[in-house]
């Protein structure tokens, strides 16, 4: 077995079998921590702190970094995420790992349920339903995923999104998600 190491902020090391050409790529992600929950941030509605992350005075979720996406809009009741394929997220199947889509659709519908929470109220995924269309390819150009919020009461909160590719404006996949709203 040949060892190679990756390097983000730690290093990650796996074992490549000697019969199988060695990695020949790298990915590398830097992120900003998020601050701890301070009096300004209680202060702030959901959709005032996505509205900072967007503008840069907050930073963003280090997830997105992670899997290369990011908030591209937010506005009362819903927010658009842009993501990009590649070949770090494919499965053993040779196209990108349904969780890539998993991931973007929660954060989109999560986030729309976000923008109508008020100050000191959070929300937590209690269900995620996700409907997966079409594969989506290494070579795929950006997806769009638009979520909606349809109900954000005091205890709990729905909503809808629809993955599209940017290139072709066809539907990749579609979800709906329960949140539990959870107030301090």
């Amino acid at each position: 077995m040949t060892t190679h190491e990756t390097t983000t902020h730690e290093t990650t090391t796996h074992q490549v079998p000697d019969h199988l050409p060695a990695a020949a790529r790298s990915r590398t992600h830097t992120w900003q921590p998020r601050p701890d929950m301070t009096p300004e941030l209680l202060g702030m509605s959901g959709l005032e702190i996505l509205r900072a992350a967007l503008e840069g005075a907050l930073p963003a979720a280090s997830m997105m970094s992670t899997l290369g996406f990011r908030l591209t809009e937010v506005g009362e009741g819903f927010t658009v995420f842009e993501g990009d394929p590649g070949d770090h997220l494919l499965n053993p199947m040779g196209t990108v790992h349904g969780g890539f889509l998993a991931t973007l659709l929660d954060s989109a519908l999560g986030s729309a349920v976000m923008t109508r929470l008020p100050a000191g109220a959070m929300y937590t995924t209690v269900q995620l339903g996700v409907h997966m269309i079409r594969p989506v390819l290494s070579d795929t150009p950006a997806l769009r995923c638009e979520g909606t919020a349809l109900h954000v009461g005091r205890t709990t909160a729905t909503a809808e999104a629809r993955i599209i590719g940017t290139h072709d404006g066809k539907l990749y996949a579609h979800g709906t998600t329960t949140c539990a709203v959870l107030r301090t």
